[in-house]
């Protein structure tokens, strides 16, 4: 019997720049037929680490060309930018896939927001580099218009930095679900999604942040009761004592045993560590879930039990 699975596709399913995106989703539409033409229900989430850049650097250009007529992109609009254009060439190279397969089935991008808390802690502490570098000029200059937070990196010159606050809920949810009861591939949550939070009346504002693809991939398989949630990345399976001689892959984790590598600090932040924080969430979050780190080459023998880490209660 099919399972109803969410995958959060890494940024190596994607490449890094439109070239590289077109011919990476070729081979990440291969991976995901694989598992519909097994009969599992699938819905893809994804993160835009380089295109979201691409589209903020592109931007900053154009303001900086002509401040008087444009202003800075809300980081909110970029996201929803890389969202449309990402799903733009899922959705196509995954229907063709489909089509060449015998399967007609309708895939669709639905745009996403995900509402976050507006006094979640990480806005005080801003700590995400998004954008282009910038002199010291220029960086003050949006400080004092824009009220902007700035870090030095590196000696490269400024970044804007950005706050990365947990997703709360998944606001299309119910269009996203209504597709997949459907019988739809949906691409949904792209970049971890537009944050927003609500202000006066059903308003939602644009926040100044990026979410964590795999924390909202989490938010997004609980909220569809979805069976398992698939963390797509470059490495076959979790390892501990990464990169030494004593090297250990490991094939399934309890919680608990998560818990304590992770306060072991074997896990790198900002890498292995949130995408095992979200399946642990996921695993634990009602009884017979099941949380998978793998390869993307590697989903469909994942999902038969013959590689990768999975992350059960």
């Amino acid at each position: 019997m099919g399972k109803r699975i969410v995958i959060a596709l890494g940024g190596n399913a994607l490449g890094n720049n439109l070239p590289e995106q077109m011919i990476a989703v070729q081979q990440t539409a291969k991976a995901i037929a694989d598992l519909i033409e097994e009969g599992h229900e699938v819905i893809i989430a994804h993160g835009n680490g380089p295109q979201v850049g691409m589209i903020q650097t592109a931007m900053a250009e154009l303001t900086r060309s002509d401040p008087e007529k444009y202003i800075p992109c809300p980081l909110s609009v970029c996201v929803a930018m890389s969202q449309g254009y990402i799903g733009y060439d899922l959705q196509n190279a995954l229907r063709e896939e489909l089509l060449d397969r015998g399967i007609d089935k309708g895939v669709s991008t639905v745009l996403t927001q995900v509402e976050v808390d507006p006094d979640d802690p990480a806005f005080q502490k801003p700590t995400k580099p998004i954008g282009a570098f910038m002199t010291k000029g220029e960086a003050d200059k949006l400080v004092s218009e824009r009220g902007y937070n700035v870090v030095e990196d590196a000696g490269r010159g400024y970044r804007r930095v950005v706050a990365s606050p947990q997703p709360q809920s998944i606001v299309e949810i119910d269009t996203i679900r209504a597709l997949v009861e459907s019988d739809h591939v949906v691409v949904a949550c792209g970049g971890g999604g537009i944050p927003v939070y609500k202000t006066e009346g059903h308003h939602l504002k644009g926040a100044a942040a990026v979410i964590d693809k795999d924390f909202a991939s989490c938010v997004l398989a609980q909220q569809l009761d979805a069976d398992c949630l698939i963390i797509l990345t470059a490495v076959e399976k979790v390892a501990i004592h990464f990169g030494k001689p004593d090297v250990q892959w490991l094939s399934s984790l309890t919680p608990a045993e998560a818990r304590k590598y992770m306060d072991d600090g074997e896990f790198a932040p900002g890498s292995m560590l949130p995408k095992v924080q979200a399946a642990v969430r996921f695993a634990e979050s009602k009884p017979g879930r099941t949380a998978l780190i793998t390869l993307l080459e590697k989903a469909r023998d994942g999902v038969q039990g013959k590689t990768g880490t999975h992350i059960q209660a």
